[in-house]
C-alpha cells in the first residue's frame, strides 16, 4: 500500500479550511486511516473545526479499546460531534461552524468507510467510480427527480450542504463496506477539487504513469489552473504497490 497527501489553499481563499489524515500504519487498533474534512464558518471557524475534528478523531481511534471498524468509526465521529457541538455552543466565534467529514480504513481487502456531508470518496481501477453520496441539497432534488444533475440549477446550489459534524447535537454518517481486489486506487477529496475538475480529468490523472505524489500534485494543479476557487484536499492510496510509503502535507 501506498499512500500520498496534500492540502492546498486554492486560488481565491485566505485562508485553507481543509484538513486532513493519512496513515498507512496501524492507528490504534485500525490497520490504517485516511480522513478529509472541509471546514465551514467565518473568520476562523472553519479551519478550526476541520483541525479539531480530524485531530479528535485520530486521538479516540488511538485511544479506543473497540477492535471492529465499524464500531470504532461510529464512535469516533459520535464522539468529536458531540465535542464540536458543544465548543460551538459555548463561544459566540465558534456558533455556526462545522464540518464534512469522508474516512476510510482497509481490513484485510475490505475498505470500510464513511462519510458526512460533500466531501467525496471514489475508487479508480479502469474508470472512476464515486463510493459516498453527498449530502447536499440539490443531491436530494435529483433523488426527488426534481433537477439534473450538472444542470445549471444544480450548480447554483451545490454548496450547500444537508449534514456536517458540529452543526447539530446528533449526526448520522453514512457507512460503506467494499471488497476490494488489490488493483484500486482510493481517492478521497474535498469539494474543491471535484467542483474544478471532472471526473474525466481525474480518471486521466490517475491512470498516468507517474508516481503517486506527482498525481497528486497534478490534480490540485488542475483544480487550481481551473479556477481554484476553493481550498483543495486530496488524499490517494494505492493498494497495488508491495511497499509501504506514506507522506502527508
Amino acid at each position: 500500500m501506498k499512500a500520498y497527501a496534500e492540502t492546498d489553499r486554492g486560488k481565491q481563499r485566505d485562508v485553507n479550511q481543509d484538513f486532513l489524515f493519512c496513515s498507512a500504519h496501524p492507528v490504534g487498533n485500525l490497520p490504517n486511516l485516511f480522513v478529509v474534512a472541509d471546514g465551514m464558518g467565518g473568520h476562523n471557524a472553519g479551519d478550526y473545526a476541520s483541525r479539531y475534528t480530524v485531530e479528535h478523531f485520530v486521538e479516540w481511534v488511538e485511544q479506543t479499546p473497540l477492535s471492529d471498524a465499524v464500531p470504532i468509526l461510529e464512535g469516533a465521529i459520535q464522539d468529536v460531534n458531540k465535542s464540536l457541538w458543544d465548543i460551538g455552543r459555548q463561544v459566540i466565534s465558534m456558533q455556526g461552524m462545522g464540518t464534512t467529514l469522508v474516512l476510510a480504513t482497509i481490513v484485510d481487502h475490505v475498505m470500510y468507510a464513511a462519510n458526512i456531508g460533500d466531501s467525496r470518496l471514489y475508487l479508480f481501477q479502469e474508470n472512476l467510480k464515486q463510493i459516498t453520496k453527498d449530502h447536499s441539497y440539490v443531491e436530494e432534488l435529483v433523488a426527488r427527480g426534481m433537477i439534473q444533475r450538472e444542470s445549471k440549477a444544480y450548480w447554483n446550489y451545490k454548496n450547500i450542504i444537508t449534514r456536517a459534524v458540529g452543526t447539530s447535537r446528533n449526526v448520522k454518517a453514512d457507512f460503506f463496506e467494499y471488497h476490494l481486489s488489490g488493483q484500486e486506487i482510493l481517492l478521497l477529496c474535498s469539494d474543491g477539487l471535484t467542483n474544478m475538475v471532472s471526473d474525466g480529468q481525474i480518471e486521466e490523472v490517475l491512470a498516468g504513469k507517474v508516481s503517486l505524489e506527482e498525481k497528486v500534485h497534478q490534480l490540485i494543479g488542475r483544480a487550481n489552473e481551473n479556477g481554484g476557487q476553493d481550498n483543495i484536499a486530496v488524499i490517494l492510496v494505492d493498494l497495488r504497490g508491495q511497499e509501504e510509503e506514506i507522506c502527508c502535507e
